[in-house]
């Protein structure tokens, strides 16, 4: 028998950029475990990124969404040599599995604070926009961050693929 409950297309909404924001971070975690620390120190491709830097810039992606939620960064340390700095640019990065483990940290993090945010809430402001820009802008809000850091997220991780062996 299917039980009789009314869900909001709000409700939806949010269960549809949650679920597939979970399910996009647990594609790049597959891969991520398939891959050995020597593969991700190459290149995607030639004369572009390497998977260490991509590693790297997925994790200040992932931690950039926290503040614009409304709590604190765990990672700004990564900041300047993964976003401000070009790869081939970077004289000191972290090793592998010390991003590795930030990763896990940071993806963790976010997983804990997007659940606990109610419906109501993923349709506000988030921290980044002014209540008169929103005002005008109502789709400036917390979901729609989730759901930008998304495609980002995908758009990286297809370059990952290129690291698998053939």
């Amino acid at each position: 028998m299917i039980e009789n409950t009314t869900i909001s297309q709000q409700d939806i909404l949010i269960k549809m950029v949650l679920d597939a924001w979970h399910a996009k971070v647990s594609q790049l975690d597959k891969l991520l475990t398939a891959l050995s620390d020597e593969q991700l120190l190459q290149e995607v491709a030639p004369g572009r990124n390497r998977g260490v830097y991509l590693l790297g810039h997925l994790i200040t992606l992932a931690d950039s969404i926290l503040p614009l939620l409304g709590y604190e960064k765990l990672a700004p340390h990564l900041w300047e040599p993964f976003v401000h700095t070009p790869d081939k640019k970077n004289g000191d990065l972290p090793g592998v599995n010390e991003l590795r483990h930030e990763w896990v940290k940071v993806k963790t993090a976010v997983a804990e604070k997007i659940t606990a945010i109610s419906p109501n809430e993923w349709f506000q402001k988030h921290t980044a926009v002014s209540e008169a820009d929103f005002a005008k802008e109502p789709h400036r809000n917390k979901l729609n961050v989730v759901l930008s850091r998304l495609s980002h997220v995908d758009y990286h991780l297809g370059q990952l693929q290129f690291l698998k062996p053939r």
